[in-house]
């Protein structure tokens, strides 16, 4: 071969391989992905949020000693049942009984001493004014008598409810302090949810709002009743830092038991005509979400979306993809703008009417 031919091959074969490579460079990347059509429909927003069972206001008493003592007798046991006025723990009763019998003794003698300044002061033998001051120690000895009196009967601490003794800290023996709380009766037919928002989540739900309620710390639990938000705390609590929502339990599943750990599903909002996709499509960009839209070439294009509110499930997407439009889904997060998307299956885009 000539020096002239072999030149020429080398130049055409260069040639040759520069061409294939800049074709190479053109192909689009090919990725398998699943893809689900953006739907239109009802979409129902929920908070979901984990507390406690508790009673409600006015239906449970807590009770305490009426002053300083001593625990002389314990009548019932935690989680018993009590009826009105049944007697729960016995106090000493020395010291009230000696109060009770010194009052009642101060009373008989302020008494003896008004009747005869009166009979004094009516024949004119001393001032007017001393019937008055003694009809004043009188009304104060009959308001100390009935104060011991009183305090005589809270020596015995009775069921202001009937209900179920839900908190026993009283010991045999042991003293007790005025105001400190030993015995909790609540009625287990009354109950509230005791739950903690964020702001931002109290800021999305509205008193009334239906709740659905599940047995422990997950959505996924086996599901114990229903409520409505009863009232939500116009302040943030400064130990938890979130804001207090009470829910009342209106359909119980099954009977509940105060302190036990449920989860709510709160309803915040439902949108008739919402479009969405199914949260898998959302990819993380920036400060927001974008998603892959496929177009009739098979090409995925990144475009930002404004999302809505989110369940486990399903987003809803108010700016950014229109209904129909066909999204990546599962292996969104491999996907590169103007890839080719090759259909591993098209996934089935969710109901968008959560429950």
């Amino acid at each position: 071969m000539s020096r002239a031919l072999l030149l020429a091959v080398l130049v055409l074969g260069a040639c040759g391989k520069a061409d294939g490579d800049e074709a190479d460079a053109a192909a689009p990347a090919v990725v398998t992905a699943r893809t689900a059509i953006a739907q239109q429909g009802a979409f129902s927003e929920t908070v979901n949020a984990t507390g406690e069972v508790a009673g409600r206001p006015g239906s449970v008493a807590a009770l305490g000693a009426p002053g300083p003592t001593r625990v002389a007798r314990i009548l019932v046991a935690l989680g018993q049942r009590v009826r009105t006025g049944q007697p729960l723990v016995v106090f000493d009763q020395t010291a009230f009984a000696a109060e009770a019998q010194s009052a009642n003794a101060a009373l008989a003698n302020a008494q003896h001493a008004y009747e005869r300044a009166r009979r004094l002061a009516e024949a004119g033998i001393v001032p007017r004014k001393e019937s008055e001051q003694a009809a004043a120690d009188l009304a104060a000895a009959r308001s100390a008598a009935q104060v011991a009196r009183h305090t005589q009967a809270l020596s015995t601490l009775r069921a202001p409810i009937a209900g179920v003794i839900t908190r026993m800290d009283a010991v045999l023996g042991a003293s007790a302090d005025a105001g400190t709380p030993l015995v909790e009766v609540a009625d287990p037919s009354r109950l509230d949810i005791q739950f903690t928002l964020s702001p931002a989540e109290a800021a999305r739900i509205h008193t009334g709002a239906t709740v659905e309620l599940v047995e422990g710390q997950t959505a996924g639990g086996a599901g114990v009743g229903a409520g409505v938000v009863a009232d939500i705390g116009a302040a943030v609590d400064s130990v938890s830092h979130g804001v207090p929502v009470r829910v009342r339990v209106t359909a119980p599943g099954r009977p509940l038991r105060i302190g036990e750990i449920v989860t709510g599903r709160i309803m915040a909002a439902t949108r008739p005509d919402a479009v969405t996709v199914p949260v898998q499509a959302l990819v993380p960009a920036d400060e927001g979400f974008k998603v892959f839209v496929v177009d009739s070439g098979g090409i995925a294009h990144a475009r930002a979306v404004t999302v809505g509110g989110r369940t486990d499930s399903v987003a809803e997407i108010r700016q950014g993809v229109a209904v129909g439009e066909r999204v990546v889904t599962e292996g969104a997060y491999g996907v590169q703008d103007s890839a080719r998307v090759r259909a591993a299956g098209a996934a089935q885009s969710p109901a968008a009417s959560v429950r």
